[in-house]
């Protein structure tokens, strides 16, 4: 899963509104790295046998011509094991670690395994790639401090089911909810766990009505810092930010559960990034 970077929030609103723009650049350097989300330009799901890579249209996978070389190498997959082979014959066998992956270069491409359900598939990352080169920066709402919130942790572990973009399932852990009050009515959203450069965390996949109209269609993603001692949670949604799928065909971001889906403009945080991923989810109900 995706993580954004949390600092803490501050009783005081001039040091909060300065958090929260310290957070806004921290996560616009992220996306401009080299290796972050907007580098990507290929996602190649491998079929048994052999499956060639290179710039050339007649390989199964095809790379940026200037990136690549016309004939690159293959990629060798049993059903369990991914071997990369280059152009020279030297080998390397790939691994789905995503926290320490062992990964293949091929010019300016890095290349991941990458495994969703019971598929394989190879990520390709460009340091050229036309998304990241051509980036504009993104934009946000005016931080708004009636969307930050001292909501309360309510305990309620289980395994829920979450839908990706592929139209795939997986089973993850949530520990509860953290409910919160607008305007005074009650409301809640299911977390989950995400470890992040930060530490564990609660990360939310959720959907409000701005959807329709000034952020990304499928929904937003927002971490939090686990719960306090006393169970309060501080859940800012000035910091919601876009899921890798707003910028690039080429990433499986995870969809909000369907409890998760505010039936209240959440006018805070990342605004919609052009006119988002073309071929998302787009359902606000």
């Amino acid at each position: 899963m995706l993580a954004a970077t949390l600092m803490a929030v501050s009783e005081n609103p001039l040091s909060h509104a300065d958090s929260i723009r310290a957070w806004q650049k921290h996560r616009e350097e992220g996306l401009r790295s080299e290796t972050g989300w907007l580098s990507l330009v290929g996602l190649f799901w491998l079929k048994p046998g052999d499956n060639t890579i290179g710039s050339a249209g007649s390989n199964d996978f095809v790379l940026p011509k200037k990136s690549a070389p016309a004939a690159a190498g293959k990629f060798h997959f049993d059903g369990s094991t991914v071997t990369f082979v280059d152009a020279a014959g030297a080998s390397k066998t790939l691994s789905t670690d995503e926290e320490a992956p062992a990964t293949a270069k091929i010019g300016t491409v890095s290349l991941f395994l990458i495994k969703r359900g019971d598929r394989y598939a190879i990520r390709a990352k460009d340091s050229y790639s036309p998304v990241l080169v051509n980036f504009k920066g993104m934009k946000y709402f005016p931080i708004n401090e009636a969307m930050n919130f001292e909501a309360k942790f309510v305990p309620d572990a289980k395994k829920i089911p979450i839908l990706n973009i592929l139209g795939q399932t997986d089973t993850e852990e949530s520990p509860g909810m953290v409910e919160f009050t607008v305007k005074d009515k009650p409301y809640h959203l299911r977390a989950l766990y995400e470890d992040t450069a930060s530490g564990k965390t609660l990360y939310f996949l959720f959907k409000d009505t701005t959807n329709k109209s000034h952020t990304y269609q499928a929904g937003r993603m927002l971490n939090v810092p686990l719960p306090e001692e006393s169970g309060v949670v501080h859940l800012d949604f000035n910091r919601a930010y876009n899921p890798p799928c707003t910028f690039t065909p080429y990433a499986t971001c995870p969809l909000p559960p369907a409890e998760n889906r505010l039936p209240f403009a959440v006018e805070a945080g990342e605004l919609r990034y052009g006119k988002g991923h073309p071929e998302s989810p787009g359902d606000t109900d």
